[in-house]
């Protein structure tokens, strides 16, 4: 797990939290190997109000569970919510984030992130011209897709970068 010391108060809010997506599956006292072996289905926790929207979701559940499916124990859910907290630090954010890339991020990946992101408030042709303007100031070898090291570079630059990448529990 990537966060050792957390609180009992805070475990108990974050079990509490797990438990809430499939209260049927997960038990509210848990004994030693459950943390690890009950598992709730990726298309629970893709639910959640803070992934709803998240064109990346899916993503997200995948890198974090163990299984590779997306489907998360305990534990996983812990080691994703100490990424995401207000608290962690950004070469952790900006190395996880380059997990949910697939080794880039193309134009149909930050089309979609548009899309999520304005919720349709924009044209496809404006869509369109933020896509390319992100790519062409960003991607710096000329391949038409950023990089895990063009990314990084771009995430670093972002002021905001650490205040909006995170999940409240």
């Amino acid at each position: 797990m990537i966060i050792p010391h957390l609180c009992c108060s805070v475990l108990y809010s974050v079990h509490k939290r797990f438990r809430e997506l499939r209260p049927d599956l997960v038990p509210r006292q848990m004994t030693e190997g459950q943390a690890s072996s009950v598992k709730v289905p990726c298309e629970c926790i893709e639910k959640m109000p803070e992934l709803r929207e998240n064109p990346f979701r899916r993503r997200i559940c995948e890198a974090f569970s163990r299984d590779g499916q997306g489907n998360l124990s305990f534990e996983d859910f812990l080691d994703a919510l100490s990424v995401f907290s207000e608290q962690a630090p950004r070469d952790i954010k900006v190395f996880t984030l380059s997990k949910f890339m697939d080794g880039f991020i193309g134009h149909a990946d930050l089309m979609s992130c548009l899309t999520t992101m304005t919720k349709n408030e924009l044209s496809p042709e404006e869509h369109q011209q933020i896509a390319d303007k992100v790519i062409e100031e960003a991607d710096v070898d000329g391949d038409g897709k950023l990089s895990i090291l063009e990314f990084e570079h771009v995430i670093l630059r972002a002021p905001d970068f650490l205040s909006t990448f995170h999940i409240r529990i």
